[in-house]
């Protein structure tokens, strides 16, 4: 790859490694020309759009918003109502991946990446590169920067995104990858996007079967258990007593759809 001619991208999820990553090389100064870029499918949590906005003010210069064009409920049913689940991860696809490749098209392509160095997860598939001139590169892994620095690199520039209080990750209110005790704090932060995302689960009356977000109960079902959710969450956090930050960040992290979780 010609690094003369190259382009410069990094993805920002609204999330913590992708946020101090930019932060990091901006302070650096080792990266000319480097665009920034976030992924939008409009089912965003308000506080993710608040943190870019700061993020971009930090920055000094534009994330450039890209969308598939069609909000969720479009894709939802060109896949027959069928909701996205860790299988089938059709929205991380369609409303990630996709305009992030029409974005860099044809051009050679160098993609910074958040992974950090104590992280044991794959990086970027380089087959979802049609013309496989997107070469993925982790400044964090080659520097050695770990979980505490980035924490340390957003509270000494733009702080650490509020939805951290009581969500592991960024991505769309309704992710399938919030653990139950995250989808209670949806509940009690933003009780209209809990009723909405409960809105799209599905009984069929002909076969019996359920279409929820969490595995074996419905959203409904799961807000009965609020309160044992939430004791087994404190007496979690009692025995192991790290900083909230660890609290929010430790567990099924390496499970999301990488360009949503950074």
């Amino acid at each position: 790859m010609s690094e003369k001619n190259a382009r410069h991208v990094l993805g920002i999820s609204g999330g913590k490694d992708s946020a101090a990553l930019a932060i990091y090389l901006k302070e650096k100064g080792t990266v000319p020309d480097i665009e920034y870029f976030f992924c939008d499918t409009g089912a965003e949590l308000k506080e993710v759009y608040d943190f870019l906005d700061q993020l971009e003010a930090y920055l000094g210069q534009e994330i450039i918003r890209l969308s598939s064009g069609k909000p969720f409920d479009h894709h939802l049913t060109v896949h027959n109502n069928f909701l996205p689940s860790p299988r089938q991860r059709w929205c991380t696809r369609e409303m990630k991946i996709k305009p992030f490749l029409e974005f860099v098209g044809d051009d050679e392509c160098f993609s910074y990446i958040g992974i950090r160095a104590d992280e044991d997860r794959g990086g970027y598939d380089t087959t979802l590169s049609p013309s496989k001139k997107v070469k993925p590169l982790y400044p964090f892994m080659q520097d050695g920067i770990i979980r505490e620095d980035v924490f340390r690199i957003l509270r000494e520039s733009v702080g650490v995104p509020e939805y951290y209080k009581w969500r592991s990750r960024s991505g769309c209110y309704f992710c399938f990858f919030q653990r139950k005790d995250e989808w209670v704090g949806l509940a009690e932060n933003h009780p209209d996007l809990f009723k909405r995302a409960a809105q799209y689960e599905k009984y069929d009356p002909e076969t019996g079967k359920r279409f929820t977000w969490v595995q074996g109960e419905s959203l409904p079902e799961l807000l009965q258990r609020a309160e044992q959710i939430k004791a087994r969450k404190k007496k979690q956090k009692d025995a192991a007593s790290p900083s909230w930050q660890e609290q929010l960040s430790e567990g099924d992290e390496d499970q999301a759809c990488l360009i949503c979780s950074l």
